[in-house]
């Protein structure tokens, strides 16, 4: 289901501004205007996860269509990041930019180079093991993951690696003065920065180089969301095992974890925690599988089947799951 149904130019969701659906409802009534606006949409994959995974996959997905590019003297928006040029992803080894990398390297309009930073050398490393970098050059992409915690001068060390040119689309994806201001720093020629992640703080401010802005034809978009032909293209790359959603998720949980793990959300470290509102399960983290397998043959199945693709959460593991816990 598409929550951004924007009905009668209401912002009331399914997440939880109806009564009977949204939330961690284990059955739902579909109010009328999910009908009405095509929101109900139809998903022939293999499992529920992916499914539920769409929403977030189509705001970036809806990012990097909003991205746009010019010609000098034309008049005219090329929409979507450009094709075989260069994409950084600021910030971008948490769940959505990992997201991100995915679409880049999976989607119809691929860069050529892609440059993803961030300062946690925990999450760059999962990053590499879940993105293979010698597979992304076969398909003609450079992919490269830098940790600029340790760089002093991060623009100069990301332009270097673009050649001296900077970046055609630099996405970002956290809500930090720093970050906003390293962004519009490696722009290129006619380069587009995205700022993908949302603040809570009404008076964010970061500073713009305006003699780009005016001579270099340097710009900004931002993106809330995603629209219904922004999920539908995310069902159907994953029925199609073109994108996996799955490098966004970290914690498995079911109905009974849900309270707990909505309040402290901010202080549980990892990706997105995948809930299952049909079962009993505290939240776990895929990782810790293999340690609670040693007192839980169950734990020890799932443990062995998510090895088997990256540590990632799958198809099999899902059927596990409901196969086993109630």
């Amino acid at each position: 289901m598409q929550p951004a149904l924007n009905y009668q130019g209401s912002m009331d969701s399914p997440g939880y501004s109806y009564r009977y659906c949204g939330g961690a409802a284990t059955f739902a009534i579909l109010p009328q205007e999910v009908m009405e606006l095509g929101c109900l949409l139809k998903y022939e994959g293999d499992s529920y996860y992916e499914a539920s995974l769409a929403e977030p996959m189509s705001c970036i997905i809806g990012a990097f269509h909003a991205n746009y590019h010019t010609d000098m003297g034309a008049y005219e928006h090329r929409m979507g990041i450009a094709a075989g040029g260069k994409l950084a992803i600021l910030a971008g080894a948490g769940p959505m930019g990992l997201g991100a990398v995915d679409y880049a390297l999976h989607g119809d309009r691929r860069p050529g180079l892609i440059v993803v930073t961030d300062v946690d050398e925990a999450r760059i490393t999962r990053a590499k093991a879940i993105f293979d970098q010698a597979e992304a050059k076969k398909a003609g992409i450079d992919l490269l993951f830098v940790n600029t915690s340790n760089i002093e001068d991060v623009p100069q060390y990301l332009r270097e690696l673009t050649g001296g040119t900077g970046f055609d689309d630099v996405h970002v994806y956290a809500p930090v003065k720093a970050v906003v201001e390293q962004a519009d720093q490696i722009l290129g020629r006619d380069g587009c920065l995205n700022f993908f992640a949302g603040p809570t703080d009404t008076s964010f401010s970061g500073l713009i180089n305006y003699y780009n802005v005016h001579y270099n034809s340097a710009h900004v978009v931002g993106t809330t969301g995603g629209n219904t032909n922004d999920m539908i293209e995310s069902l159907r790359l994953t029925e199609k095992k073109l994108i996996n959603p799955a490098v966004m998720v970290t914690h498995i949980g079911g109905l009974n974890s849900v309270a707990e793990a909505t309040l402290a959300l901010p202080e549980i470290p990892g990706g997105k925690k995948l809930i299952y509102t049909g079962i009993t399960m505290d939240l776990t983290a895929i990782d810790d599988f293999a340690a609670l397998g040693k007192t839980n043959q169950h734990f020890a199945k799932l443990a062995e089947i998510t090895n088997r693709s990256k540590g990632l959460w799958s198809t099999e593991a899902e059927k596990y799951l409901l196969a086993h816990w109630h």
